[in-house]
């Protein structure tokens, strides 16, 4: 998969992972509302739903790292919380 930009490692750390977390009927979908995912140098955040849900996202589904929004090709840094959830309705 190709990302604009990927997942940096923490200094003296080779090992990464991210904490990722599933909302709504995106926990229901995946199974897990949270779980450790090990990612590389390589990843962004399309390449960590990919490794939970074996897809492609839609493109509704809404992602945020470290509770900012973002995108499904923005990267963080080992040990970040990447969470998924599904458009937000109200009225």
């Amino acid at each position: 998969i190709l990302c604009d930009t990927f997942f940096e490692p923490r200094a003296g750390n080779s090992n990464m992972s991210v904490n990722a977390r599933f909302f709504a009927s995106l926990k229901e979908r995946v199974g897990h509302g949270s779980l450790s995912v090990d990612v590389d140098e390589a990843s962004c955040v399309r390449d960590v739903w990919y490794a939970v849900t074996g897809g492609e996202p839609e493109a509704e589904v809404l992602v945020a790292i470290n509770k900012e929004y973002a995108d499904f090709d923005a990267a963080g840094v080992d040990g970040d919380e990447v969470a998924f959830f599904p458009p937000i309705t109200g009225g």
